[in-house]
């Protein structure tokens, strides 16, 4: 009976080894039921089982960095690269999200070591066709929303939304804190009312006559032509239109979801295999399908909703690499609370 007991615990031992090994533990701050759906396809391929933590991206970060080495997290999957940026500065990210489909799926700017682009996104200004005139938008940048010709017609999100604070990174990053700084300023001389609301309530200030000019994310746009978000938004899209800025010089600037690998994975191997089915064909189009973002890889069109109503060809900025995002946020922080921007 004794040795029966043995073999038995050492039995329990491998099962117990071969089911850590066969899954992987996302924690995810991103709210699509379209994402779940890939996960499930990943597990029907793989057999690995992506066992999903969904929560609100703060309390996500809380309680991987307080867990530490403790913690079952094996990816961080989230919107902004500024989120994943933070996170590496916390210590929290390991390397070895480097293997060769990763590195030929996402440009280099797109992307370190410690986490990867899976989806794109623009913030991008959208504008009333009837108020704004193609002589004022021409030409038209981020650096010209301090503008004086524009005062009292801007609205814009907050000064603690993470995606407005990766735009001032990225601005302090392409022109220094300084003229950022004085750039600040100017946009909040600018603004028709004190910020408020989140991006698809941008647009529909602009619809509703409150504001000339918005800046909000594309795929908001998208989404609200859907009719997902209701009647309501869906006619109140349709009365802007979209402008991509910094045509000129730089290109518009981009942002992605990511997926960031957790310092300690227990199932690091797993990991890495997830985020490459995630830059497959197959789950890019998902994404651009669902969630209305851009691909990160080339060989996949947007969402027909987007190419129709926010353009295909545009120039993306891919000069600046979105891990400034994180290394400046702290900076935008500041240079935005000085300015005023509530």
């Amino acid at each position: 009976m004794r040795k029966i007991s043995i073999i038995t615990l050492i039995f329990s031992v491998i099962a117990s080894s071969f089911a850590i090994a066969n899954e992987v533990n996302v924690f995810n701050a991103r709210h699509y039921k379209a994402d779940s759906e890939l996960y499930s396809k990943f597990t029907n391929m793989t057999g690995i089982k992506v066992n999903l933590i969904n929560g609100k991206s703060g309390a996500l970060e809380k309680r991987i960095i307080s867990e530490g080495a403790d913690s079952s997290a094996d990816l961080y999957i989230t919107a902004d690269a500024g989120r994943c940026g933070a996170m590496d500065a916390k210590g929290a990210l390991q390397g070895g999200l480097t293997s060769a489909a990763i590195k030929d799926a996402v440009p280099k700017s797109f992307r370190t070591n410690k986490w990867v682009g899976i989806a794109k996104r623009a913030r991008i200004i959208y504008y009333s066709p009837e108020r704004v005139t193609g002589a004022e938008l021409s030409g038209m940048t981020y650096e010209g929303l301090a503008d004086p010709k524009w005062k009292g017609r801007l609205v814009i999100r907050k000064s603690s939304n993470i995606y407005n604070k990766s735009l001032v990174a990225s601005l302090i990053k392409n022109n220094g804190k300084a003229a950022t700084a004085a750039w600040a300023e100017g946009v909040v001389a600018n603004m028709a009312r004190t910020p408020t609301g989140n991006d698809r309530a941008q647009i529909m200030a602009v619809a509703a006559g409150e504001a000339d000019i918005a800046v909000a994310n594309t795929y908001y746009l998208a989404l609200m032509l859907s009719g997902k978000k209701g009647a309501e938004q869906q006619e109140a899209a349709k009365k802007v239109k979209a402008f991509f800025p910094n045509q000129n010089d730089r290109g518009t600037h981009m942002n992605v979801s990511c997926a960031a690998l957790v310092k300690g994975a227990p199932n690091k191997a797993n990991a890495v295999k997830l985020v490459e089915f995630l830059l497959t064909p197959e789950s890019q189009e998902h994404f651009t399908n669902n969630t209305f973002e851009f691909p990160m890889i080339d060989g996949v069109s947007p969402s027909p909703l987007v190419v129709n109503n926010l353009g295909l060809d545009f120039k993306q900025d891919m000069k600046t690499k979105l891990a400034s995002y994180g290394k400046n946020q702290a900076a935008a922080v500041e240079v935005m609370t000085a300015a005023g921007w509530k």
